[in-house]
């Protein structure tokens, strides 16, 4: 049976597919900031109450899935 997360009146399990990609991939940007943005996407899911569950870096996009409590 799957895990679902609960809120007061609701269980649930939202997951998204989310792919970021730079306008015209300059796959330099990447490479210069690889190493933060991990950190910098972690932060910024935990401030909107959401968490990644799986992310891959690649040269010119990134793929991330997202969960995200239905509020």
């Amino acid at each position: 049976m799957k895990e679902y997360q609960s809120l007061s009146h609701t269980r649930w399990d939202c997951k998204y597919h989310v792919v970021f990609i730079p306008k015209r991939r300059k796959k330099q940007i990447f490479g210069v900031l690889r190493r933060q943005l991990g950190e910098i996407f972690h932060e910024l899911a935990s401030h909107k109450e959401s968490k990644i569950v799986e992310g891959h870096l690649m040269g010119d996009h990134v793929h991330m899935c997202l969960s995200i409590p239905p509020k």
